[in-house]
């Protein structure tokens, strides 16, 4: 636990929160500030500012968690969608800086503002970022 983090405070349960689902590793509550009706937060008890520093394990523990949830949600809410959303580093929109998970049920029409522009694929750029990015 980091002293000053908000998320390992309420993991903790330090900060009274909604808990949907807690065990030994994860606190699953409803986010205060929710984009949509049933927004949830997944925290890992541990800290962890983001994934790339959170052990594979744990990380797979993790979105397999953020599955069962989503199924609860679509089953419960009867909402018409689940967008999953995690976030690394500011400039992606993290702020919050201990690992979490966003589920967030999805209703037709809710204006929930979620997405970007498309670009377009160059062939230059295909070859660039297959070089750069491959795992082999």
């Amino acid at each position: 636990m980091t002293e000053n983090c908000i998320f390992c405070k309420i993991a903790a349960g330090e900060i009274p929160s909604a808990v949907l689902y807690e065990d030994e590793e994860f606190r699953v509550i409803l986010d205060v500030g929710p984009a949509s009706k049933g927004h949830m937060l997944i925290l890992p008890k541990a800290h962890y500012a983001d994934i790339m520093e959170m052990p594979e394990e744990l990380t797979a523990k993790a979105f397999v968690l953020a599955k069962k949830m989503a199924r609860k949600a679509e089953e419960a809410l009867g909402c018409d969608g689940i967008n999953i959303v995690q976030n690394n580093h500011e400039a992606a929109g993290q702020t919050v800086f201990h690992f979490h998970i966003h589920l967030i049920p999805r209703y037709k029409k809710d204006k929930v503002g979620l997405g970007w522009r498309t670009g377009t694929l160059t062939d230059s750029d295909r070859e660039e970022l297959v070089r750069k990015l491959a795992i082999k």
